[in-house]
């Protein structure tokens, strides 16, 4: 499978992402759940051509949401300057056992899902 299958099943799922180029990929979200539950951000990815072997890079948010930190883990750790640019952090957040799930773009938002529930 490719990136196209990545952005295709998020169409599927009535996102419409952008390609950026070099890899990135972004869409508006609306954040379900959490702290920031009804907020519209912008919600990025860099996926690889490998995918669905392997899981896109963890999220890329639009604006920031939280203070950057180096160290640490969820929810507050582990926050980053994002290669979308300014306005953006990324959230260091590997996606766990990737391999035991069906590999699409619905158990990989199930993922982002869990981590804004979590915040």
């Amino acid at each position: 499978m490719a990136r196209s299958d990545f952005t295709d099943q998020l169409r599927s799922h009535g996102y419409d992402p952008v390609e950026l180029g070099d890899g990135k990929v972004a869409f508006d979200y609306i954040i379900p759940v959490g702290q920031f539950a009804g907020k519209t951000i912008k919600l990025g990815f860099i996926v690889g051509e490998d995918f669905s072997l392997n899981p896109p890079s963890g999220p890329h948010v639009s604006p920031e949401l939280l203070p950057r930190q180096a160290g640490g883990s969820h929810p507050s750790g582990g926050i980053h300057e994002s290669q979308f640019g300014n306005g953006w952090q990324y959230w260091s957040r590997p996606f766990p056992n990737w391999n035991r799930t069906d590999r699409t773009v619905r158990a990989y938002m199930s993922h982002i899902r869990h981590l804004f529930d979590t915040q």
